[in-house]
């Protein structure tokens, strides 16, 4: 899967959306990557 491939949709989660994530928060884009790979593992229970 290509990250920056939207796949028909404007909701569907691309490298643009850790961009503007990481903007938002004041944050590297590597560490709103962590972030949302931490709650991933939350949610998921792993």
């Amino acid at each position: 899967m290509d990250p920056k491939d939207q796949m028909g949709s404007d909701d569907n989660i691309t490298d643009e959306t850790f961009t503007k994530a990481a903007k938002a928060s004041n944050q590297t884009v590597e560490e709103a990557m962590q972030n949302t790979l931490d709650l991933l593992k939350q949610k998921l229970g792993k």
